[in-house]
């Protein structure tokens, strides 16, 4: 099939599109900007990219004719606090002129629960967009979900925020209303299902998990599934615009994002039916298993959001290592760059690195640091490397594990196995415009990650920075 895809940039866009592309579709992606479309060179010659901006009058014959679906995934929520409803009917207006012009059959749209009395303007504006798109010639299947449960969604990085930094909350009163979270490969599982399927045509349909809970309850159960205990109290004296403040400086979320999100939070977003769940013959998964897949090591932490569910289910198995990215939210980092006048020889230091080449600064306390992790149960630096020169992807490394060894793209990526209140990360790599780049990302576990990670930063200093300087130049080893 012709599939047109919008918000192809957006969270769940870039987890939808590569899916597509392995069940066998042409894909189209609608952009406003297509130099911002973060695909890799792969993805791209496979697609047809458009720049289309849906807020403004479109062509006629913008989009080509022979178009079979599309998927409306374009939403303003956080590009502007009072006209983004507005904004979202003008896109969705503008939409159904657009594919007018073409022989489309099927549009699919992703919309929120709207099955409380009383709708905050952020789920009014869904329910409207969704009114508006009805009016189209096409037939429409709208999947109405939660909270969606996964690594980058905006609703799941602000619990994981609150939960990481505060193990000690005092919380507003809307933490006490009820949602039904849903995984979210379980919505890519639903976006795809009902792709040309006519028994979902022209219908609106809830999508949730199993559970229903309490915002409280799955902030506890956030630190429970994480190996931790948080501590909330609830407060009635917290307005919309305080509680927005509140999420604005505790989490990386924007302003304009958390008064939103703040306004939708007092609203309960409970499923009706199971409808689709027959439908697709799809057995959604529990909230605790979706925190789970969110946090595996490999395919689910470092896994950028576009492709992380396409890599669990065994897709792309054998180019992964292109999608391996260390995570972005809610992590410290201890970032260096240098520039280099001998790339190739930096990069064979690179790949000699630990073992007994030892790590180009500081080796003493590195060895401490292994003898410690070994008297805690972990691997300590006993375990070397298996070559002094050659690295494979999957590689023990001392008390790392390889999880990229790239020598073309230049790129050596390392997950840390020793006993950690937290999960680190240790990149090298070399750009072409020959920087050395050398960057510790670690996200810690609750307070005591913090603790541990701010405790060792007057460390980090020489270490790192020694580290970055020999490799760079190959002075005298400590």
């Amino acid at each position: 099939m012709k599939i047109l895809l919008t918000g192809a940039n957006g969270y769940i866009g870039m987890r939808l599109l590569p899916l597509l592309l392995e069940m066998g579709h042409h894909v189209i992606c609608a952009v406003r900007d297509e130099t911002r479309l973060s695909v890799d060179k792969e993805i791209r010659e496979q697609i047809e990219v458009i720049e289309i901006d849906f807020l403004k009058d479109v062509k006629e014959n913008i989009l080509p004719k022979d178009i079979d679906a599309a998927y409306f995934l374009i939403h303003s929520m956080s590009a502007s606090i009072h006209d983004f409803d507005e904004l979202e009917a003008t896109t969705a207006r503008n939409f159904n002129k657009t594919v007018a012009y073409t022989n489309i059959q099927q549009v699919i749209y992703l919309s929120g629960i709207v099955n409380d009395e009383v709708l905050s303007k952020h789920l009014r504006s869904r329910k409207n967009v969704e009114d508006i798109l009805y009016e189209g010639d096409f037939n429409l299947t709208v999947l109405r979900a939660g909270i969606i449960v996964g690594s980058g969604s905006s609703s799941f990085e602000i619990i994981r925020d609150l939960c990481e930094k505060l193990p000690f909350m005092i919380t507003p009163k809307w933490v006490l209303t009820k949602t039904q979270p849903i995984a979210i490969r379980d919505v890519i599982s639903f976006l795809t299902g009902v792709l040309g399927n006519e028994k979902t045509y022209n219908d609106s349909f809830d999508i949730a998990g199993p559970d229903v809970f309490t915002y409280k309850e799955i902030l506890h159960k956030y630190a429970e599934a994480r190996g931790f205990k948080n501590w909330i109290l609830t407060v009635p004296i917290m307005t919309p615009k305080l509680s927005s403040y509140w999420l604005y400086f505790v989490t990386s979320t924007s302003y304009k994002l958390a008064l939103n999100l703040v306004d939708s939070m007092k609203i309960e977003v409970i499923a009706k039916d199971k409808r689709l769940q027959e439908i697709l013959n799809i057995k959604p998964h529990t909230y605790i298993e979706a925190i789970d897949m969110a946090f595996k090591k490999i395919e689910q932490n470092l896994v950028i959001s576009s492709w992380k569910d396409s890599m669990v289910s065994g897709r792309f198995n054998d180019n992964i290592e292109k999608h391996i990215q260390v995570p972005k939210f809610g992590v410290l980092k201890d970032a260096k760059q240098l520039k280099i006048n001998n790339p190739d020889e930096v990069l064979e230091r690179i790949w000699s690195i630990g073992g007994e080449t030892g790590w180009y600064y500081g080796n003493w306390l590195w060895k401490i640091r292994g003898f410690i992790d070994k008297l805690s149960g972990g691997v300590g630096l006993r375990r070397g490397r298996t070559h002094p020169n050659r690295i494979y992807t999957g590689d023990s490394l001392d008390f790392w594990r390889v999880l990229l060894a790239d020598k073309k793209a230049k790129r050596l990526l390392l997950f840390a196995e020793m006993k950690l209140p937290g999960e680190a990360w240790l990149e090298f790599r070399i750009d072409e415009n020959n920087i050395l780049h050398q960057t510790a990302t670690f996200r810690p576990r609750g307070l005591k990650g913090r603790l541990y990670w701010y405790s060792i930063v007057p460390f980090h200093y020489f270490i790192f920075g020694g580290m970055i300087k020999n490799i760079a130049n190959q002075k005298e080893v400590e």
